[in-house]
């Protein structure tokens, strides 16, 4: 864990893919000028970034410390901070970060940051992460990690503390999130890293099958009718109702439900911990493309319905109320076509919004890697 003559520490940003490594790409830009400034005495650092599926086929923080060790030792870094964009778990608490002072190594779980401003909070965390582990190498003053000055990082992020860390593990300074106000953190970091806008441009033929429904359903004279005799009330029920027939459709025919193998009550939290954010994802981008459908509906209503064949077949006059009514409830009718052309997708899209689709891809990957390099 030496340094160069020239004083420069070699900071490795060891992230998963997708989320987290483009993440580290962006810190790796500003971060060694940060450091630089924050450290004071000429000390220089370089950022590099590895991308890299360390968490494929676990999650349990003694193995993910044990592999990111193993790369520091192999590549001869100086810091290694490990993003992950996996919730992971601690003696009942989500994990925030773990630090092994004594070998330079940082386990950071980037769900636990929160949905909102997660670079700027990602760039805070990384910064005074790798700032406490390096500040006892260049000082020499062998503090205990307890003394480092990591309280702004934890008040700046509450309802982040101290966790509790184990005789037997490596780890020996830990924060942690809990009670709801965490776990909502976590969701909402979750939701984030799965970045559900994704699921819009991959949903294209359910998409094109649900407009085909609204372009028709605008100028057939019994929706007309009927939208033109539904109570506000009933209209937001259809917009429910079609909205959860299809997120439960696209989770159905995806096989994006997580199933505990086993029946602890951490794996069992976990599990709808999963569910929850996959849920919430699906549901953002179907609510994206339903609010879509709305705003095309209600365009070629502007464009295609006669005024006086409306009035004489429904007997009420076309103005604004009845184009949005109309629009509103031809969206709901659109959505439902649309979840049956989801069955014409590709799942992978799709499954890109279930943290348990994206582990087997991270394990796939591993033994990809692995025949490649035996063969």
């Amino acid at each position: 864990m030496g340094e160069s003559s020239q004083d420069v520490t070699v900071v490795a940003l060891l992230a998963d893919p997708d989320a987290p490594t483009e993440i580290a790409q962006r810190l790796a830009r500003v971060l060694p000028d940060r450091l630089a400034g924050e450290s004071g005495q000429g000390r220089r650092f370089d950022v590099e970034v590895v991308s890299e599926p360390f968490t494929a086929g676990t999650e349990d923080l003694s193995t993910l410390t044990r592999r990111i060790m193993d790369r520091r030792r192999a590549e001869h870094w100086d810091i290694v901070v490990a993003l992950t964009d996996l919730p992971l778990h601690s003696h009942g608490r989500k994990l925030v970060v773990d630090l092994c002072h004594g070998d330079g190594v940082a386990l950071l779980s980037l769900p636990s940051l929160g949905g909102l401003r997660l670079q700027r909070r990602a760039l805070l965390a990384v910064e005074k992460v790798v700032l406490s582990l390096a500040t006892p190498r260049a000082t020499g003053a062998g503090e205990p990690p307890q003394q480092q000055p990591l309280g702004r990082f934890a008040s700046r992020l509450a309802p982040i503390r101290p966790g509790q860390v184990g005789e037997e593990e490596s780890a020996d300074l830990r924060y942690v999130v809990s009670g709801p106000r965490g776990y909502l953190r976590v969701l909402g970091g979750m939701v984030r890293a799965n970045r559900p806008w994704r699921l819009v441009p991959g949903l294209s033929k359910a998409l094109a099958a649900a407009l085909a429904t609204g372009a028709v359903a605008t100028v057939n004279s019994t929706i007309w009718t009927l939208a033109t005799s539904l109570s506000t009330p009933r209209l937001v029920i259809a917009t429910v109702g079609s909205v959860a027939l299809m997120i439960g459709w696209l989770i159905v025919d995806a096989e994006l439900w997580h199933r505990s193998a086993v029946g602890s009550p951490e794996e069992r939290k976990r599990t709808t911990l999963y569910n929850a954010s996959t849920i919430m994802t699906v549901g953002i981008g179907v609510v994206v493309c339903y609010a879509g459908l709305l705003a095309v509906n209600l365009v070629w209503a502007l464009f295609i319905l006669n005024g006086k064949v409306f009035a004489s077949t429904t007997r009420t006059p076309l103005t604004a109320t009845e184009y949005w009514t109309l629009s509103w409830f031809v969206a709901s009718t659109a959505t439902v076509g649309g979840a049956l052309g989801s069955g014409l997708e590709s799942d992978e899209a799709i499954r890109a919004a279930a943290y348990s689709k994206r582990e087997q891809e991270r394990r796939r990957l591993v033994e990809d890697d692995g025949d490649q390099r035996g063969t």
